[in-house]
């Protein structure tokens, strides 16, 4: 993530040119609002989340599982904006260090690969809850859930190790400032390349195939009912894509830029980047405003529990997919069962002579063998 201090970032050695005062001003100000509101809002929004879900949820779902990590991972970051409001308010430039600079900056890049890929698992879990229910019911377990969690996380801190290799504290006209540095084009060109293709082309490739076979399959079951799981991830899924793709298009512009050396399409990308990346970064304030939204219908009678109600009620989606039969297995299911238990009470009836009895009970067997390869 660029910075948000400078509408021009220093890429190369520090004789590259610094925009005017009116523009970096301009920038300031937007800066200085987007986190304050994004602070304000997010972190005591996110950290209520947390306790939410840690102290006042009885049975965890899925989803309520994930959302439990995108929102600790959003307060976390969130607890960089007073360094970045420092830097923009001080007008004394970048005063915490190289190391601080990466470091905050790594956690920024993590927390966007942690959120975008733990949406993933959720659309995930949807995708099997509806295509393959009884596969799903299997992977539904404590034990799975967290070990790919704990994937997600791992994978999130290798992908964004590019971003502390590439920044770094320069200092000009005796200020000192925290900003990206490439020693030639090929870095520069990879760095912002790797970061949409990992960070929002492949993953949200992933998730739009994902709903658009649950939404083929849901319609062509005919299935009506209302899963609050689904809307839930499906509106953290669009908040993601509306402020994150700004950023990754300034992306693709600066490599577009870089290759064709295009001047001015390389000025105008140094403009805008800070602003959209202060977009970016309020991304992980929005999230909890969707939950309270979501909740709504639960405020007036559970009060603070609200969020908590909301949660276990996603804690039933998978067990409504299940029931309603949202897939041919379940109707063919529903079939082999009664057919079994016709065959059994023929079996047993007295009415029946010795050898009818045999062939029943051999053909029980079948039924139930039949049965149980379904299930």
């Amino acid at each position: 993530m660029a910075s948000l201090a400078l509408n021009t970032p220093i890429s190369e050695p520090p004789n590259s040119s610094i925009t005017s005062t009116n523009a970096f001003t301009m920038s300031q100000q937007i800066g200085i609002a987007i986190l304050v509101l994004a602070f304000m809002f997010g972190f005591p929004g996110n950290v209520f989340v947390v306790w939410s879900v840690l102290c006042r949820v009885q049975q965890r779902s899925v989803t309520c599982l994930l959302v439990l990590n995108l929102a600790a991972a959003d307060a976390f970051v969130l607890l960089s904006a007073p360094f970045f409001l420092r830097l923009l308010a001080g007008g004394q430039g970048w005063e915490f260090g190289d190391v601080m600079c990466k470091t905050v900056h790594y956690l920024c890049c993590v927390n966007m690969y942690v959120s975008i890929y733990l949406i993933c698992l959720m659309s995930l879990d949807r995708w099997l809850a509806v295509t393959r229910p009884f596969l799903s019911q299997r992977l539904r377990n404590k034990r799975t859930i967290y070990v790919a969690m704990l994937c997600i996380w791992v994978l999130a801190f290798l992908l964004a190790l590019p971003m502390p290799f590439y920044r770094s504290v320069l200092v000009h006209n005796g200020m000192t400032h925290c900003l990206p540095y490439h020693f030639n084009k090929g870095h520069k060109v990879f760095q912002y390349l790797f970061e949409t293709l990992m960070g929002f082309v492949v993953p949200f490739t992933f998730i739009l195939a994902c709903y658009t076979s649950v939404i083929c399959r849901l319609r062509s079951a005919m299935f009506h009912g209302r899963v609050k799981g689904s809307l839930l991830i499906l509106l953290i899924i669009i908040t993601f894509a509306v402020f994150w793709l700004p950023y990754h298009l300034i992306n693709v512009l600066q490599v577009i830029g870089e290759l064709q050396n295009n001047q001015t399409l390389s000025n105008l990308v140094m403009v805008a980047r800070p602003n959209v990346t202060a977009f970016a970064f309020l991304s992980s304030s929005v999230n909890p405003i969707l939950y309270v939204f979501a909740g709504s219908s639960y405020i007036r009678r559970a009060g603070l529990s609200f969020m908590a109600k909301l949660f276990e009620g996603t804690h039933s989606d998978h067990s409504v997919l299940s029931r309603r039969g949202t897939s041919t297995d379940n109707s063919n299911f529903a079939k082999l069962t009664i057919k079994s238990l016709q065959n059994r009470e023929r079996v047993r009836s007295k009415s029946c002579g010795e050898e009818e009895n045999k062939k029943m009970e051999k053909s029980c067997v079948e039924e139930l063998k039949t049965l149980t390869t379904v299930q």
